[in-house]
């Protein structure tokens, strides 16, 4: 029996790939044929060829993205987040392997699929959005923080190379609204809502709604096309100009009306009045934002809620602005692998070989930013490692509000760092960082159990039941 399976989630880096070896390495213990594409960041890997769907039983699809499944019509088909195949691969491969090879699809089943697809649509269409965006997001914050090391206010001086490099992060970080919503339309409609997407998100940009506008119109785009297509009705010879013509003329006009004179203004005030609220922010509000943003970057570690605080953060940096929230949120997100591995540095007894091991890796991951590394630790033992780590990144989310600490890069880990003026208050951050991961670490040891004494527990209850 051969099973295929598609990865992707809305950053393309880790979840993507962890999520794939999780899969083969659980087929290959399970003796079962897997063939996985990672739709990663550089595009799609070891392809899903047309030989391989004939040969397919079924199709596993872990991804937080739009995947287009029209290639595997006719074969049933498993979707899932791709946090689900890594924390339980072989659940996964045995679902598929039971289900029938059909070529028609049972009602009920379809109708069940189609609820559950409208439940986690809006999230789905988002995380498109996202993952497209973070690419121009990253490069452009990082030009812009190159710009910095010239001096605050260098790149202010015309025909430098400081303003050379401010001006094509200004560039790359002009598009991120427009990609953000024509990719949320393209994700709902495909390509016909990439352009009234687009063409919302400039002017959201333009008007000053900004990453709050592009969210809504990226979703109206997305739903207005699909609403034209059922609704435009003609004949075949002229069928040839509704994607190239019509649908893209009719809701490029209505978007840019809708932004313009009813949407944009009131969209506007509200994302001023939000940036001015979170400029303000000082003492205890700035504590308890900087707490619930580090609780959500550790909760599920790359999954809905981080992704949500994250782009949150990304929305508080506007032309390298400096942002206390995509401080918190760096900070917060980088706690949880370092602290794991910190923890298996301190508490080897707790350990086995294999996580030791793995908390090298975590260390790697966690200084780069990548929440996903505490993610295996947190599989193997959630209820002691989850409360944990949301702990140490609170404290962390906490500290770095507290001492006002700034970022103007939305992504780098501690990469960024030496460059000058990127972080406010930098050794304050840095110490933001290492308290949290201290108190990660403190509490995952102090939590977690002997592993000699759980091998005796289950020796005995082994014995037990014989």
């Amino acid at each position: 029996m051969k099973l295929l399976a598609v990865t992707s989630c809305p950053t393309g880096i880790a979840h993507t790939f962890m999520a794939a070896e999780s899969l083969e390495k659980a087929a290959k213990e399970m003796n079962v044929d897997i063939k996985v594409e990672t739709q990663g960041s550089i595009g799609a890997e070891n392809a899903i060829t047309y030989d391989d769907i004939k040969e397919a039983h079924a199709v596993i699809i872990a991804a937080d993205t739009n995947v287009d499944l029209q290639r595997f019509k006719g074969l049933p088909i498993v979707q899932v987040h791709a946090q689900d195949a890594i924390k339980d691969p072989k659940s996964l491969i045995m679902r598929a392997m039971k289900m029938e090879k059909r070529d028609y699809v049972n009602e009920a089943l379809e109708v069940k699929a189609e609820k559950k697809a409208q439940l986690t649509g809006a999230y789905k269409h988002l995380m498109t959005g996202v993952s497209y965006m973070i690419p121009f997001v990253v490069a452009g914050g990082i030009l812009i923080a190159f710009s910095f090391a010239f001096g605050i206010h260098a790149s202010e001086q015309k025909g430098s190379f400081a303003a050379a490099l401010s001006q094509m992060g200004n560039g790359a970080f002009s598009l991120m609204v427009p990609i953000l919503a024509g990719y949320i339309a393209y994700s709902i409609a495909d390509r016909p809502g990439l352009i009234p997407g687009m063409v919302g998100g400039l002017l959201s940009t333009q008007i000053g709604a900004g990453f709050l506008g592009g969210i809504i119109v990226g979703f109206a785009s997305g739903y207005l096309v699909l609403l034209l297509k059922k609704s435009i009705k003609l004949p075949k010879t002229m069928e040839g100009l509704m994607p190239v013509l019509i649908l893209p003329l009719i809701s490029t006009f209505i978007i840019g009306i809708l932004m313009v004179y009813i949407i944009g203004k009131p969209v506007a005030a509200i994302n001023a009045g939000l940036t001015s609220w979170l400029k303000g922010l000082t003492g205890g509000n700035a504590i308890i934002l900087g707490i619930i943003l580090g609780l959500m970057m550790a909760f599920d570690m790359g999954g809905p809620l981080n992704k949500a605080a994250y782009t949150f953060a990304v929305g508080t940096i506007a032309a390298g602005q400096p942002s206390m929230v995509m401080a918190a949120v760096m900070a917060a997100g980088m706690t949880p692998p370092l602290g794991i591995f910190l923890a298996t540095i301190i508490a080897k007894n707790k350990f086995t070989n294999e996580e030791r091991e793995a908390g090298k890796a975590a260390f790697f991951l966690g200084i780069s930013f990548i929440s996903e590394g505490a993610i295996p630790f947190a599989a193997a033992d959630p209820l002691r490692v989850i409360p944990s780590i949301m702990l140490g990144s609170a404290v962390t989310g906490a500290l770095s509000m507290l001492f006002r600490c700034t970022l103007a890069v939305p992504h780098g880990g501690i990469f960024v760092l030496p460059i000058p003026n990127a972080v406010g208050g930098l050794l304050l951050y840095t110490v933001s960082i290492i308290v949290g991961t201290i108190v990660t670490a403190f509490a995952v040891a102090g939590l977690k159990k002997d592993i000699s004494k759980v091998s005796v527990v289950k020796s005995k209850s082994k014995a037990n039941s014989l």
